[in-house]
């Protein structure tokens, strides 16, 4: 089995459901090498004591520079320790020991698999609507009002690929970021997360880099569990971070004209015909 490693990003979370994230990476690594990084961007190292095993790295980062450009720092230590394959892990997912062996063992089946993606759930075992084809401007504000647009849910089924059947692995232009296991050969090829995105989009920018060399894959044979918060949509200071990722990221790919995006999405969807 090819080496690999993790990376969590921590900010003042709560220490229960943090240490439930790194006790499902360490159930599942037991009995070999692979390193988890912890990089702590909250303001105090009050969360270092979670570092309890001699394979987890807890790094202090209190400068924030953000949930991408974090776990930059992770990626690139992961390469020069020669690992293959790295994790991006949210605080709040669990999952069981198969989990990761399993993805790895199905990147490795394909080098072209510069992306792969579990079955995402919610505590109560319904699914996440995850990947994604590739948005405009208006896909992502209707998509937020989508609770006062009551003719909103064929948009939405379609954006988030939910007619696709449940089981069926496929090659999704947008990868959520909440669990993630990259090929780090196809890192240095396009490059790791955009520093621009403090936080929201980043993994919107990376998957759609990814998607244009590599597969970004969904494969839903295998599911982790994820506290998913909708912060956006709750918090003032969260949405106004999340309206400035969407500037960058439209600003970057283009905000009305963009020449790819239909031709990729046509792509995607022609895999379910």
């Amino acid at each position: 089995m090819a080496n690999y490693t993790g990376s969590i990003v921590l900010f003042k979370n709560e220490k229960a459901t943090l240490g439930k994230a790194i006790k499902s990476y360490l159930d599942a690594t037991k009995g070999n090498s692979s390193k988890l990084y912890l990089i702590d961007n909250s303001p105090t190292d009050d969360l270092k004591d979670l570092a309890t095993e001699s394979n987890i790295i807890y790094v202090h980062n209190p400068g924030n520079p953000g949930f991408g450009s974090a776990h930059n720092l992770a990626i690139q230590r992961a390469i020069d320790s020669n690992s293959k394959y790295h994790f991006i892990i949210n605080p709040d997912i669990q999952f069981n020991e198969g989990v990761v062996l399993e993805m790895v063992r199905y990147m490795e089946l394909d080098p072209k698999i510069g992306m792969l993606m579990p079955k995402v759930l919610n505590s109560d075992g319904s699914i996440q609507f995850l990947p994604k084809l590739l948005p405009s401007m208006f896909w992502i504000f209707r998509r937020k009002l989508k609770k006062i647009d009551l003719s909103s849910k064929k948009f939405i089924d379609n954006y988030e690929l939910r007619r696709v059947p449940e089981s069926k692995i496929y090659n999704s232009p947008i990868l959520s970021g909440c669990f993630t296991l990259l090929s780090l050969n196809a890192i240095k090829d396009v490059g790791a997360y955009d520093d621009k995105f403090f936080m929201y989009f980043e993994d919107f920018d990376l998957s759609r880099r990814m998607h244009a060399k590599y597969k970004t894959i969904y494969y839903p044979k295998v599911a982790v569990y994820h506290g998913y918060e909708g912060g956006a949509n709750k918090s003032i200071k969260l949405f106004v971070i999340f309206l400035k990722s969407m500037i960058t990221y439209f600003d970057k790919w283009g905000w009305i004209f963009d020449s790819k995006r239909k031709e990729i999405n046509h792509k995607a969807l022609a895999q379910f015909k």
